[in-house]
């Protein structure tokens, strides 16, 4: 197959069925986060432990979905993606299988963490296959990866509202478990990393670099900035989606029916189904935008979009259709974090440890969920959404500062130093 140039033995379909491969796979584990807020209000009403309790469980499964893959990310780098992604599919629907059975917070707790491990698995194998198989355009393939995170959910959206609502909320955890755990076990077989001489040959004609072993990156100033970064916007983006149930029913939208595009849905499931569209979408339109302008650059713009359309959600959210619109554009600035921050750690450091490095900056996903708890406590303590919309909204704000005038000097910097200091650093690291 071609790549970067070079004719290089590799899978059936090259690397862009590697990359359809991992977009499958990332919209069968999708469910696991989006899906959630479409179960808290069922679950609360059956069993009474309150939305604050049940909610733990999504941080629990964040927790476990990002601070674990940079452990996969190792395993990943040296054993390969299939079995990884196999271990991952059986988690993931073992996770929904118990959730079905759950009859006591603990066993959500302990579905959630199950789900988290094979999550993390699944998405940072894909993520991490995606950049070692396109050096040259990594952040539209890490883009068009982390699509299927972000949109793989809408089509089942309704399929889903549907069955809770027909079936219970048990047999649609079960269902969609199983079903979504052996679509990825079966497409792992076919998952390969790239050979050795093909990402050689796909960065010839760029200038040689260091390539930066993980405790090597941990030392370096520019990944906490990018840390903190990603854990900022990320918190707010999570929060949201955690609470986007709770949220229209507080403003009683949960039902109103809404009329767009020539379709009339309940609010709240019309929400949802954009909502993940364009999550999904705004990931290879902000990666493939950022290959051009630079990372930082579209940072400032998308961080900047998501605090304005924060504080409009805030002032008109109550209005089905404001509502509805709205959380359309604020995931649409939001989710382009999971292309841009794993694209822009690969220039940074290097795509010899991809896997691990982009793992280890995922984690931040893990520290903003630990925040998700704390909207909860806000409305409890305010009575309203507010608070919680304009803390957000000015985090997205600082984020964007940060991006501009902080992140891009000190990578700029880092990567001049990397770029000087290869030659004698690929030789040791050779050794």
């Amino acid at each position: 197959m071609l790549l970067g140039g070079a004719r290089t033995a590799g899978p059936i379909g090259g690397r862009w069925m590697q990359l359809l491969i991992g977009v499958v796979c990332m919209s069968m584990i999708a469910n696991l986060q989006y899906g959630w807020t479409l179960f808290v209000e069922p679950i609360d009403a059956k069993t009474g432990w309150g939305r604050t309790a049940i909610q733990v469980a999504f941080t629990i499964f964040v927790v476990t979905e990002t601070w674990l893959v940079p452990v996969e990310g190792w395993f990943v780098d040296r054993f390969g993606p299939r079995i990884v992604v196999l271990l991952g599919a059986v988690l993931c629907a073992l996770s929904w299988m118990l959730n079905a059975m759950a009859d006591s917070l603990v066993l959500l707790y302990i579905a959630a963490a199950i789900g988290g491990i094979g999550a993390g698995g699944v998405y940072g194998t894909c993520v991490g296959n995606a950049l070692k198989w396109f050096p040259d355009r990594r952040g539209l393939a890490a883009g068009i990866t982390a699509a299927g995170f972000g949109a793989g959910s809408a089509l089942t959206v309704v399929p889903i509202a549907t069955m809770i609502a027909s079936s219970g909320y048990e047999a649609t955890f079960m269902a969609f478990g199983v079903g979504q755990g052996l679509v990825v076990f079966v497409l792992a077989w076919f998952m390969v990393a790239p050979p050795k001489e093909s990402a050689t040959a796909a960065t010839a004609a760029a200038p040689v670099r260091r390539h930066y072993a993980p405790q090597e990156m941990l030392r370096t100033p520019v990944f906490w900035v990018m840390y903190l970064m990603f854990t900022m916007v990320a918190a707010g983006g999570l929060l949201v989606t955690a609470q986007l149930g709770p949220i229209a029913a507080d403003y009683n939208l949960e039902k109103t029916p809404v009329s767009l595009l020539g379709l009339t849905l309940p609010a709240l499931t019309f929400a949802l189904s954009i909502d993940r569209v364009l999550n999904g979408l705004t990931r290879p339109f902000f990666g493939w935008v950022s290959d051009h302008i630079g990372r930082e650059n579209t940072m400032f713009i998308a961080f900047s979009i998501e605090a304005v359309g924060v504080m409009a959600l805030s002032a008109y959210g109550s209005d089905p259709v404001a509502f509805v619109l709205l959380t359309g554009l604020v995931f649409f600035a939001w989710g382009e974090i999971y292309s841009l921050f794993p694209a822009c750690c690969g220039d940074t450091f290097g795509s010899k440890f991809a896997a691990t490095n982009a793992g280890l900056l995922y984690t931040a996903k893990g520290t903003a969920a630990l925040l998700v708890p704390l909207g909860n406590v806000m409305v409890a303590a305010t009575g309203s959404w507010q608070t919680v919309f304009h803390t957000v909204a000015i985090v997205n704000a600082l984020a964007a500062f940060l991006a501009l005038f902080v992140l891009k000097p000190m990578r700029t910097r880092t990567v001049a130093a990397a770029t000087r200091s290869a030659p004698r650093l690929t030789t040791r690291l050779a050794d």
